[in-house]
């Protein structure tokens, strides 16, 4: 049986548990996929450096401040989950891979990784177009609080970006 069938066959069973470096492959897949790319817009400026993607993830993995966590849904790994400090602010971020976008799984994600994750406030930013992460964020408890610009490696170019917040 495919991974999908494992996945769409079945009722989603959609877990947390702290990133280990064995992960890091499939994760740095997903971050490959061009459209995801696009959505997230604040990529690496070369995401196709693998070698860059597992020393920077290795290092991220013993860093203290960081709270990585990996995506499962039936025992498969779909995405990612991470809080980091960034200026003196707590703030998230997720990925999950595109073939299972729009199935509740990114929302249910963060809401359980908000439960482990107590540090407020906490910060979510999103380009101006990602919709669909944006809904993430609302369904989560943030609420958008103002927007920046900044320039975007996915897209070569800089766009605005949308600050999320939760109490």
């Amino acid at each position: 049986m495919s991974t999908q069938n494992k996945i769409t066959n079945n009722k989603l069973d959609i877990k947390l548990r702290r990133t280990e470096v064995a992960d890091l492959d499939s994760l740095f897949q997903f971050q490959l996929d061009k459209e995801a790319s696009y959505l997230a817009a604040f990529t690496p400026k070369d995401s196709t450096d693998k070698a860059a993607y597992l020393a920077k993830y290795a290092r991220l993995l013993n860093d203290p401040t960081v709270n990585n966590q990996t995506i499962l849904v039936n025992s498969v790994i779909v995405g990612s989950v991470a809080k980091f400090i960034l200026e003196g602010d707590t703030e998230i971020t997720y990925w999950l891979d595109r073939k299972f976008w729009g199935k509740g799984i990114a929302t249910k994600a963060l809401k359980d990784f908000l439960d482990i994750e107590t540090t407020r406030p906490i910060f979510g930013r999103v380009a101006f177009d990602n919709f669909g992460s944006q809904k993430v964020l609302e369904k989560c408890g943030f609420v958008k609080i103002g927007s920046d610009k900044g320039f975007a490696n996915a897209r070569q170019t800089e766009i605005e970006e949308l600050i999320y917040k939760r109490g």
